[in-house]
């Protein structure tokens, strides 16, 4: 790993209705890794970057959209690494750059702009497999690492866990890449849950199976598709609230993209007593705090 992941902390969270139900929640502070490189972005990384180093190629080609924390991981990481980096990102180039653009730059990656519809060519597996044939150029990272090497890289996250400690392992889920890992390394009883960001996102399950290569139980497996609030990247003024009470009652900062989502979904499932009795559940806090950013001044108390 570039960065020290040895002190990554577990924080129990203390609240009256998880007294109430007899349940235990944990938070595994990815987020706190590093400012840039956090939460799952460096696991998703990892394989990329060593391949990347062993064959020479020296540079790291990926895409993403003009506020996606993938790709201002991806040029730190690269600049740390010692390699070149390239970004392929969706739509016209904008007159004012965004943060995450600027801060691309900053971090030495070489920016290139397509169209939406020649973006959406990019994500095509077909367009990944004819990028893995080229590899005597660059080593190529789909968005947000969606391939099997992100996939393993992800799986270390559970090397993090506490073995046979937790009933239930939850996580935001966006492209399943995480999800994925955290399955390939899950212990026989526990339970992976994965909170969709995204509206209308009906292929995780085939999305897991590509990424593990078919080396999981997916009866382990429950994915909850009603806690988006409108899509990806879209909020209401109702998970906003709960971000604020997240922030004074465990001073737990929270980004509303993925962690809020799923965490408020835990949240909803401890009420409804979707949780047995001494569950113990561990909930992933996968960074992406930059994020909060878009929001106007005065939204969030941090």
């Amino acid at each position: 790993m570039l960065f020290d992941i040895d002190n990554i902390r577990t924080t129990a969270l203390n609240d009256e209705l998880f007294v109430q139900k007899n349940i235990s929640v944990d938070l595994l502070r990815l987020d706190e890794i590093h400012p840039v490189v956090s939460g799952n972005k460096l696991f998703k990384l990892h394989y990329f970057l060593e391949e990347a180093i062993a064959s020479g190629h020296a540079t790291i080609q990926t895409i993403g959209g003009a506020w996606s924390n993938h790709l201002p991981a991806t040029a730190f990481a690269c600049q740390a690494a010692g390699l070149k980096s390239i970004g392929i990102v969706r739509g016209e180039e904008p007159a004012t750059l965004s943060f995450t653009l600027q801060q691309c730059i900053g971090y030495g990656m070489q920016l290139k702009y397509v169209s939406r519809e020649a973006y959406s060519e990019l994500n095509r597996p077909s367009f990944h497999s004819m990028q893995e044939q080229a590899q005597s150029e660059f080593t190529f990272v789909p968005e947000g690492g969606y391939h099997p090497l992100g996939a393993k890289g992800a799986a270390l996250i559970m090397g993090l866990i506490k073995k046979n400690f937790y009933t239930h392992i939850c996580t935001a889920t966006g492209t399943a890449t995480t999800l994925a890992g955290l399955l390939m390394g899950a212990e026989k009883a526990q339970e992976i849950i994965a909170v969709s960001v995204l509206k209308g996102m009906t292929d995780i399950e085939e999305r897991v199976k590509y990424l593990s290569k078919g080396n999981v139980n997916m009866d382990q497996l429950k994915i909850i598709d009603d806690h988006h609030y409108g899509g990806y990247a879209k909020h209401t003024p109702e998970l906003l609230r709960f971000m604020n009470y997240c922030w004074q009652r465990f001073q737990l900062p929270l980004d509303f993209v993925y962690t809020a989502k799923m965490l408020y979904a835990v949240f909803d499932g401890i009420k409804n007593s979707a949780f047995p009795e001494e569950s113990r559940i561990l909930c992933l806090h996968t960074g992406g705090l930059a994020g909060n950013r878009s929001l106007p001044p005065g939204t969030l108390l941090y």
